[in-house]
């Protein structure tokens, strides 16, 4: 059982971690730099340890510095938060190595669906839909419009839309010097552009006795390909589509025996009525209290439930998720 647990993060999401520790009886640590040490989050903790520093370089991502502040305090437990090091397997694995537990999931799992390319690989053969990866050589006229896009990386960076088969090689090489710059990985890949897609992503819950699926936000709204509004549930979608996400989402999860919050992310055609399979997010979101507000429940909790090897309750079925 966890007894004293690090954030390593700043800010609302530590306050958040805090909070559900807090009820469950956790002891907790924050970890600041020189810039942060004023801030809400820091006086929240039960203790607060420096990071030497005001850049998150120089603090929050220095996974030694971290590990090094949790064996000051006693903390038994890492939770990651979003951002910094959440999807840094290598950090993981440290947390791991260092005899703590890592509320998160595995690094194996974190390192198979950080590339886009090697997810959608994945996926696909777990069933999976997705959408069909083309290069210069095979796309065709009725392929278009395509869409350019980084393996590493999101937020709309390295991101084009091709029109003509002509602009296909031009955009490429401007979408893979961004994707290297942005994320210091180059690799792209090319796949058709659902010009009318909705973005639907599906919350996940996975843990010892199979995947629980929270439901969906909608997020469709977006400026620059970054998500301004999530909705839950997603509207106007028929209820033999959900269901069919729901089932996706959970067999992409079960495919890597995927353990903790994670949110599978789909494109939706409605007018085709399709849905592909677009990335997972090996983490908790900042939108997560979306899903817990429709559904009633702590998804902080819940985390550090399946990351002591607790069962999950049963009686969550009731709120809106369903056991796989």
């Amino acid at each position: 059982m966890i007894t004293k647990l690090l954030v390593a993060n700043r800010g609302e999401i530590a306050r958040r971690v805090f909070a559900s520790c807090r009820r469950l009886g956790i002891e907790t640590v924050a970890v600041h730099s020189d810039a942060d040490a004023a801030l809400p989050f820091v006086r929240e903790a039960d203790q607060a340890i420096r990071l030497p520093g005001s850049t998150p370089a120089e603090t929050y991502l220095r996974a030694d510095l971290v590990l090094e502040a949790a064996r000051r305090s006693g903390a038994d437990a890492i939770h990651p938060g979003y951002g910094f090091l959440s999807e840094n397997a290598d950090f993981a694995q440290a947390v791991i190595d260092a005899g703590l537990t890592w509320v998160g999931p595995a690094p194996d799992s974190i390192v198979r669906m950080g590339s886009k390319v090697e997810s959608k690989s994945l996926m696909a053969a777990a069933g999976v839909p997705v959408l069909t990866n083309l290069t210069v050589e095979s796309a065709t006229e009725a392929d278009l419009p395509l869409l350019v896009k980084a393996s590493a990386g999101g937020g709309g960076r390295g991101m084009r839309i091709v029109r003509t088969l002509a602009d296909l090689a031009a955009e490429i090489d401007i979408a893979s010097a961004e994707a290297a710059s942005a994320f210091g990985d180059g690799t792209v890949f090319v796949e058709p552009y659902v010009e009318s897609g909705r973005h639907v992503e599906v919350q996940v819950l996975g843990h010892s006795g199979g995947v629980l699926v929270l439901g969906e936000r909608d997020c469709s709204l977006q400026r620059r390909h970054q998500k301004v509004v999530e909705e839950a549930p997603a509207p106007h979608l028929p209820q033999a589509v959900r269901a069919a996400l729901h089932e996706a989402a959970r067999a992409a999860a079960a495919a890597i025996d995927y353990r903790g919050a994670g949110t599978v992310e789909f494109l939706y055609d409605p007018v085709a009525e399709r849905f592909f399979f677009l990335e997972m997010n090996t983490r908790l979101q900042v939108e997560h209290p979306v899903t817990e507000l429709v559904h009633g429940v702590d998804l902080v909790e819940l985390q550090i439930t399946v990351a002591e090897g607790q069962p999950i309750d049963s009686g969550l079925d009731a709120v809106g998720g369903r056991y796989g």
